[in-house]
């Protein structure tokens, strides 16, 4: 057989001393499997994707280089530093500053850029760049990780605008917090790494900060205040949203449904937070009780903004009523708008529930709002994401209750803050031992991937069905 021959077998005919086609086969084996996963099953795909770049975060920040005193980090250290990451939440266990080396504070942002795109992003990415196409399917779900903001055939110019939307609203933030280090007599190079860092980490609703004492020296800072809150309130809209305003910029008629509910949601539930947050700290001396008028309503807009999803703090959280709390429970379980780098069971879940409910009250068959109906699939898809967050939160309290001992009020705010990616804390997550940073660790996985995903999944699974049984309302209430 002539080596033309033999270069001419199909992969299926390697042996050892054909090395090259080997290499190929395996490629080819390995495109296969991720295409196919894409086209048949996109949600799988997407919990698949995530968790592979979480194992390879969780080994670059367990190698001696990533800790400040060159030792190996402990596995439910880096596994939980990873995922939080990742899953852009910004709860720790270990100051990011003091423990971690550059090397390493670099490795979290550069977790928290990735993360940020979305489980169903990167999927999209993944299949993209292995199998250099998507299946229909495969569209569907990118389609759908960004609410139909495009045709089938513009899903790969979609997931690029994506991308570049990122790194453009993440400079210019970037230029602001650098111009403003610099004012404030740091160095060029701790300027420009400050800044990028708190830029990306602010946009991607990550809350993880390189100083040791986080951003409570800024607290009267409007100058760095305000890139925070601009970033978070942009990133936590999503990025279907953002493309709509770069499309239609504030013409309110040419937006789609989608983003008229996200951005009014978010905006109400933005004033209403920071009224109610600020009424109920007003005279705690321990938080802002003791500022002047209008430092109380910078730090009460700076709370509402942040406990949707932004994870930073001007306050000690353990300082705050429990009526203060409680309240910032109920808004981070909230949290911001769907395809964003927010968490929560997202404001749209909020507004679809919501409707439904008035229109119940007022006997109405139909569920409308702004000239739209809203189909009964996607209220269903609703409740699932309400019922399955709930449930999530819920067990994880419940075990973090047995495991370390905390009043309930620590446990179920540290429990929903990681569960809606949000970050705030109350230390809880540094006094935990292994046992509850695991629980904290998966409950950060599933509420940044599992509610998405069901949400996917459901609204594309759509059997047909050739009978219906006879109808029977049960009593409800």
């Amino acid at each position: 057989m002539t080596q033309s021959q033999s270069r001419s077998k199909s992969p299926s005919s390697w042996h050892p001393g054909m090395p090259e086609q080997g290499d190929l086969w395996i490629f080819t084996r390995l495109r296969d499997f991720i295409d196919n996963i894409a086209n048949t099953s996109p949600a799988r795909l997407a919990l698949t994707t995530f968790g592979v770049v979480i194992l390879i975060f969780t080994t670059l920040l367990s190698l001696p280089a990533a800790s400040a005193t060159g030792q190996p980090t402990p596995l439910h250290q880096a596994l939980f530093t990873a995922v939080s990451a990742v899953c852009v939440t910004g709860l720790t266990v270990v100051s990011t500053a003091v423990y971690w080396s550059f090397f390493g504070q670099l490795v979290i942002l550069v977790g928290i850029f990735v993360g940020g795109l979305g489980t169903l992003t990167l999927a999209s990415l993944l299949a993209l760049m292995v199998s250099k196409k998507l299946g229909v399917r495969g569209k569907l779900i990118a389609q759908e990780a960004m609410n139909n903001a495009g045709r089938l055939g513009e899903v790969g110019t979609l997931l690029r605008i994506v991308i570049v939307t990122s790194v453009v609203i993440e400079g210019v933030l970037a230029l602001a917090l650098v111009s403003r280090f610099l004012t404030l007599g740091e160095s060029f190079g701790q300027s420009v790494w400050h800044g990028v860092f708190y830029a990306i980490s602010a946009f991607n609703n990550a809350g993880f900060t390189p100083h040791s004492d986080g951003i409570v020296p800024y607290e009267t800072d409007l100058w760095i205040l305000i890139p925070l809150m601009v970033g978070v309130f942009l990133g936590s809209l999503g990025f279907p949203v953002v493309m709509v305003l770069q499309q239609n910029g504030l013409r309110w008629k040419k937006w789609n449904l989608h983003t008229k509910l996200t951005i009014q949601v978010s905006l109400i539930l933005l004033a209403a937070g920071a009224v109610l947050w600020g009424l109920m700290e007003w005279e705690n001396t321990r938080t802002i009780g003791t500022m002047s008028l209008g430092d109380k309503i910078v730090h009460s807009l700076f709370a509402s903004v942040m406990t949707r999803s932004g994870g930073f703090n001007l306050v000690d959280q353990n300082h705050m009523d429990s009526t203060t709390m409680l309240l910032s429970d109920a808004l981070m379980f909230a949290g911001g708008g769907s395809a964003s780098t927010a968490g929560g069971i997202k404001v749209t879940t909020i507004a679809v529930m919501f409707l439904a409910i008035v229109a119940e009250a007022r006997g109405d068959s139909d569920v409308k709002i702004y000239g739209r109906t809203i189909p009964e699939g996607t209220m269903r898809v609703a409740i699932s994401v309400i019922v399955a967050g709930a449930t999530l939160v819920s067990v994880s309290a419940f075990l973090l209750l047995q495991i370390s001992g905390a009043s309930l009020d620590r446990v179920l705010f540290e429990t929903i803050s990681a569960f809606a990616t949000v970050g705030l804390s109350t230390n809880l997550s540094a006094e935990l031992p292994p046992s509850g940073v695991y629980v904290l660790t998966v409950l950060m996985f599933a509420g940044r991937v599992g509610t998405v995903t069901l949400a996917a999944a459901l609204a594309l699974r759509q059997r047909s069905q050739l009978y219906h049984y006879p109808e029977e309302r049960p009593i409800i209430g």
